[in-house]
């Protein structure tokens, strides 16, 4: 696990870069592996706003929710955007707005990448 600090937020999450990989600044792409259901692991945002924060068990990432054309689901997390995989379509009215994700700390990775 590695501790995440950015400009909207800390947790701690699981890495995927070298791990002998010491404190500092990295570009990295964030994964979601775990199927996103609107209403278990995913509700309308509390708030307004990219945010990341611990919520006991899990992460909560806060961001808007689209659809791309293709239909994929993208979670736009600041300049980060993080590719989902709904269970079922989602509620109307959602698309465009600011949701919280409720995922499992071992199920959301970070792999570093150079620029």
């Amino acid at each position: 696990m590695a501790q995440v600090k950015t400009a909207f937020g800390r947790t701690a999450v699981r890495w995927c870069g070298d791990p002998a990989a010491g404190p500092g600044e990295y570009h990295v792409e964030w994964t979601v592996d775990e199927d996103i259901t609107w209403g278990r692991n995913a509700k309308p945002a509390t708030g307004t706003g990219p945010e990341v924060r611990p919520g006991g068990h899990c992460v909560v990432l806060r961001g808007r929710l689209n659809l791309e054309e293709d239909g994929v689901a993208v979670l736009h997390l600041d300049d980060a955007n993080i590719l989902l995989d709904l269970t079922d379509p989602l509620p109307d009215g959602i698309v465009g707005t600011w949701v919280e994700l409720f995922i499992e700390r071992e199920k959301i990775a970070l792999y570093p990448y150079e620029l």
